[in-house]
């Protein structure tokens, strides 16, 4: 499994372009292009793959247009860890094919 880190929006999506995620954990608040128009446009190129909003600027108005985007989830950075990671771990094993049970 890769891990990568983009400075900004659109270094983000090229990335994710690149690497090809199995699940993108961004931020709102990025230089050049911020969360929901990264994540707009992710989502149109990479529709099957989950994206997970984390951010100091959780409010009602912001999971709303997170949401309208095609964004799983939305976290306060403020929170624990515990409901973020839950999360992942639960979009990861519903989206990625499980493997083949031995016969």
């Amino acid at each position: 499994m890769a891990v990568a880190e983009a400075e900004n929006g659109s270094d983000g999506i090229d990335k994710a372009q690149k690497l090809r995620p199995d699940l993108i954990v961004i931020d709102l608040v990025m230089p050049v292009m911020n969360g929901i128009d990264a994540s707009r446009i992710l989502k149109r190129l990479m529709p099957a793959v989950p994206i997970v909003m984390f951010t100091t600027f959780a409010d009602s108005h912001l999971k709303n247009a997170a949401f309208a985007v095609g964004v799983q989830a939305v976290f306060d950075k403020t929170d624990a860890a515990a409901p973020l990671i839950g999360s992942i771990q639960q979009l990861l094993l519903n989206e990625l094919p499980q493997p083949a049970s031995a016969a």
